[in-house]
């Protein structure tokens, strides 16, 4: 027979095993969720066909994305036709990737080494590193996602980066800068360590636009970095 002792001994001992089980789930929820989340997002939309564009002109006015009609055909929608206009989160700063579907405010000027003043910035949008350029004034533009302050606010801050390893040279980035549109292209994409800041520090008489999120996804080991050049710049380089 089993003690009356014994039983409580295994009921407690069941208890905090089941609270450890839920909450290692919970954990790997809000950890890898939202980038999870992104990913089979981005997998539907190609298996559907979707494809997205960017906002010209008078469509420019909000966050929104506003699926245009779709042809039709005799059974239906036709695969591979359908098309999503992305309009910019802030026309006067923000950043927009068509391949991946990204579409985010850009917060200004956030101290990268300040923990409060970046985590409060990604909590609305992509920061724009301190001391580094603006669209369209000739110099190193940088903007980061990512969090490195704990494992599970990682996936919480860089959802919107995530999908930057899908990007390959040649791919187009739109930046928006005091309602005007600046288009800028790929040219390379790498992994970098934290202690390496080369990519900030050096002075490249060129304009370029650094993305950078968390690698892999779900940790804060490395960085991956995504770098583009103004597309006029591009063109004369070909």
């Amino acid at each position: 027979m089993i003690s009356t002792r014994e039983k409580i001994k295994f009921v407690v001992l069941r208890t905090i095993g089941n609270f450890l089980v839920l909450f290692s789930i919970f954990g790997m929820a809000m950890t890898f969720g939202p980038a999870l989340y992104e990913e089979v997002k981005y997998r539907y939309g190609q298996w559907q066909g979707v494809r997205y564009v960017v906002a010209e002109g008078e469509q420019v006015s909000n966050g929104e994305i506003v699926p245009t009609p779709v042809a039709q055909g005799f059974f239906g929608q036709i695969p591979g036709s359908k098309v999503q206009v992305l309009r910019p989160a802030d026309p006067n700063f923000s950043v927009v990737i068509p391949k991946i579907g990204a579409n985010s405010r850009v917060i200004a000027n956030v101290d990268a080494g300040n923990y409060d003043s970046y985590i409060q910035a990604l909590q609305q949008g992509v920061a724009h590193a301190d001391g580094t350029g603006f669209p369209g004034g000739g110099t190193k533009i940088y903007l980061f996602a990512h969090s490195t302050d704990s494992f599970w606010n990682v996936g919480r801050y860089n959802a919107v980066f995530y999908l930057l390893k899908e990007l390959e040279p040649g791919d187009e980035v739109d930046m928006f800068y005091g309602r005007v549109r600046y288009k800028y292209r790929v040219m390379e994409k790498k992994i970098v360590s934290p202690s390496e800041v080369g990519y900030l520090t050096d002075r490249k008489p060129i304009e370029e636009l650094i993305l950078q999120t968390c690698w892999p996804p779900g940790t804060t080991l490395d960085r991956l970095l995504v770098i583009a050049r103004p597309e006029s710049d591009v063109s004369l380089t070909r």
